[in-house]
């Protein structure tokens, strides 16, 4: 038995956000499975928790696409919270005005729809009815933007720490072998001394004591970790107010050897001391 691991079993109606819920908890860092055979949940959350496994939080979208689960999923949810973990039914649904719109826009056809898709969504509403009643929460996307819907579940599902909800990744890179694609924001450290030109410091990285020394001990070096943990003070709870899960600064110095590690390592201290999530990356320290 367990306590660690928690499961949301998400399902609903049609047309009413499902996929963009899916993708909502991959972003809240949820292990994800869409439409997995309903005989296989109970033995796939037992490799969930097999010894090694960092997987704590799992998604799964079920639904009428697989007949079987209608006929079996309170034994199902029974097996699962007979074994101690956390489960959580979330039952999407939208009126009917709405959801044949949708099904026009995207142009999709409906499941069960033969001729008409409100006849499909009376079928499946029918289907559904059982499960919607013993759902834990039912939300009712009718009037939902993608805005909203995210803003919903992180309220219900996203994991806190210290109040914030979202990931900073701190990369420490060499301008020499490109840019970090997907950060957000770049900054380049290449003004501050170079340890490189310092004959007992070239092999050395900025995880050195020596090296960190020759690089945070300067005057321009303090001022300038002054300003960008003010700036950073300014800009971090902005956007976790407007619901960014994640976060990526890129720290680039020559090489991504020295300096852009030293830095990152000092924001990160920061960051950590104000109690934001952070983890770290040195793209190139191992680079010659």
């Amino acid at each position: 038995m367990t306590q660690d691991l928690n499961v949301v079993i998400i399902s609903g109606i049609s047309g009413s956000g499902k996929s963009t819920t899916i993708r909502q908890f991959e972003d809240m860092g949820f292990f994800c499975v869409d439409n997995l055979p309903t005989d296989l949940i109970p033995k796939f959350l037992m490799l969930c928790e097999q010894p090694g496994n960092e997987i704590d939080r799992v998604a799964l979208v079920v639904d009428i696409r697989e007949k079987k689960f209608l006929q079996s999923y309170r034994e199902v949810f029974e097996v699962i919270r007979n074994r101690g973990i956390a489960l959580t039914v979330l039952f999407l649904e939208a009126s009917d005005a709405v959801l044949i719109r949708r099904f026009n826009e995207t142009r999709r056809k409906h499941p069960l729809a033969k001729a008409s898709v409100q006849e499909g969504l009376a079928q499946e509403r029918e289907l559904l009815a059982g499960l919607k009643e013993n759902a834990d929460i039912i939300l009712d996307t009718s009037d939902y933007s993608i805005h909203d819907l995210r803003n919903v579940l992180k309220k219900h599902f996203a994991r806190t720490v210290n109040g914030s909800k979202m990931a900073i990744l701190l990369v420490a890179f060499g301008f020499k072998y490109g840019i970090v694609a997907d950060a957000d924001m770049i900054l380049d450290v290449r003004f501050l001394k170079n340890p490189y030109f310092v004959d007992q410091l070239r092999e050395r990285t900025g995880k050195c004591p020596e090296v960190i020394s020759y690089v945070a001990d300067r005057e321009e070096t303090r001022e300038y970790l002054s300003r960008l943990h003010a700036l950073l003070d300014y800009l971090v709870p902005r956007y976790i107010r407007e619901g960014k899960s994640y976060f990526t600064i890129g720290f680039g110095c020559t090489g991504g050897r020295h300096r852009s590690v030293v830095i990152a390592d000092l924001v990160r201290e920061k960051l950590e001391a104000r109690g934001y999530q952070t983890s770290i990356r040195y793209r190139d320290i191992s680079r010659g």
